[in-house]
């Protein structure tokens, strides 16, 4: 009889092989994908099977019939996204993660993944220095972390204004004013309407879509004294790769007693950086942090980190209790008091192992080695006749125009048919623009080369 453990040694071996050799595609296949989703429906779907396949067979299938759909966001020269690949410690971790398979909500039934978790926060807030006593919470993406950290904000100026929105919810409340900068990311945006608190009063930007700090003080002035306040900055804009202004606006925020978040998917980890924490500087006085480890830190996804300083505020937020759920009294609460999620895979041991790996060393010179090859994808697309670069690139975004938006669409759609990189398309100061995100810990001169060439070629000079 086949002992249980057996039954995966030929699907396992069969995933195996095929991450092997997709792995080692990376450097050559055409970065994005060679079919649609809608061709790929006849491909993998059809009625469900009456019979049953072999596992390994399923692998094989699976591998077979997907690969003309993959995006090698893994490759070196993708840029169309703030997407990072993976580090080798990550990846290894995350099939253990897969392969152990743990709820890690509880610190009592599963203190494998919990320990490895709160090592792993801590070694976040030391790197990023931010106040070793906030809460790290481990959750999908940036979304999610938003969502999370702003919940906090909403319990704690509501608690501040004598409202308890857990018990008595939002009918009824004093209103929540909450301001944004005019180039926040929409997800704050999405996160506002989770929770409830409606669309966000706009605070002027300037070209690099940094927030006015006059202009912050002008939008505060307006709010009534006593009613709560929430400001939401921002750590690396999405096309500029800019940075808000916060020590100034920390400081005014925080005189109106206002609650500071600081949605940082990837532009938290400048602080890592003694080259680059200029970027940030004030930024460790907010009361919650957003940022993404399977962006810059590349890890796989989805792990994103909601960093909150209250840590009451956070888990009177998204804590619950039930009879069933055994409470571990020995350390500082179940992690599922801190994320949305009562149930999920532990997201926080691939940050370990990244962090393990790279050590504090590693992890600076991973942020500037990103920095710095967008500063010489940028020096050789300037040199490129036709191409203006539109963004002071401080941090590794580069937004870039060849003209008429009619021209920049069509060599953005040239260069993403040939496939040698990928860099999207997006919209920015009312232009279209070709976006370059660089991301990737694999990234080097040769990628680099190669992408700036592809752009050429794409503009036809």
């Amino acid at each position: 009889m086949t002992a249980r453990s057996e039954a995966y040694d030929e699907s396992l071996a069969k995933a195996h092989e095929h991450v092997r050799r997709w792995l080692s595609s990376l450097d050559d296949r055409p970065v994005g994908p060679r079919v649609t989703a809608t061709e790929l429906l006849d491909e993998v779907g059809g009625p469900l099977p009456e019979q049953g396949t072999a596992a390994a067979a399923v692998v094989d299938e699976l591998a077979a019939r997907a690969d003309a759909g993959l995006m090698a966001i893994g490759s070196g020269r993708f840029f169309g996204w703030v997407m990072g690949g993976t580090l080798p410690a990550a990846l290894g971790a995350d099939w253990l993660v897969s392969g152990w398979d743990q709820n890690a909500g509880m610190r009592y039934s599963t203190p494998a993944t919990a320990a490895l978790e709160e090592v792993a926060g801590g070694w976040l807030l030391e790197l990023l220095h931010l106040p070793r006593t906030a809460d790290v919470g481990f959750v999908t993406g940036a979304t999610m972390s938003n969502f999370t950290c702003l919940a906090a904000a909403r319990h704690a100026v509501l608690a501040g204004a004598g409202w308890d929105v857990e018990d008595e919810g939002l009918s009824g409340a004093p209103k929540v004013h909450v301001l944004v900068g005019a180039e926040r990311h929409d997800t704050i945006d999405l996160a506002l309407r989770y929770l409830g608190l409606g669309r966000p009063t706009e605070v002027a930007a300037d070209a690099e879509g940094r927030i006015r700090v006059e202009a912050l003080a002008e939008s505060l002035a307006a709010i009534p004294n006593g009613e709560p306040i929430v400001l939401c900055l921002q750590a690396g804009n999405v096309h500029s790769g800019a940075f808000d202004p916060f020590a100034a606006a920390v400081a005014l925020a925080h005189e109106r007693g206002a609650w500071v978040h600081v949605d940082g998917a990837f532009g938290l980890w400048a602080a890592a950086s003694p080259g680059l924490s200029h970027l940030v500087e004030g930024m460790s006085g907010a009361d919650s942090w957003t940022t993404d480890a399977h962006k810059t830190l590349n890890v796989p996804y989805d792990c994103g980190l909601a960093i909150v300083a209250d840590s009451a505020a956070m888990r009177a937020a998204m804590g619950v209790h039930a009879s069933y759920l055994v409470a571990d009294t020995t350390g500082p609460g179940d992690p599922f008091e801190k994320v949305p999620e009562l149930s999920r895979r532990a997201r926080g041991i691939p940050v370990w192992a990244a962090l393990r790996s790279l050590g504090r060393q590693g992890v600076v010179e991973l942020v500037d080695g990103l920095a710095a090859n967008a500063h010489a994808i940028a020096a050789g697309l300037s040199e490129v006749e036709g191409v203006e670069v539109l963004n002071e690139v401080l941090y590794t975004q580069v937004c870039v125009s060849f003209g008429s938006d009619e021209r920049t669409r069509e060599v953005t759609a040239r260069l993403i048919a040939d496939g040698t990189t990928w860099m999207s398309g997006s919209r920015w100061r009312d232009r279209d623009v070709l976006r370059i995100s660089v991301s990737n810990w694999s990234t080097d001169e040769r990628d680099v080369r190669l992408s700036v060439d592809a752009v050429r070629a794409a503009a036809g000079v």
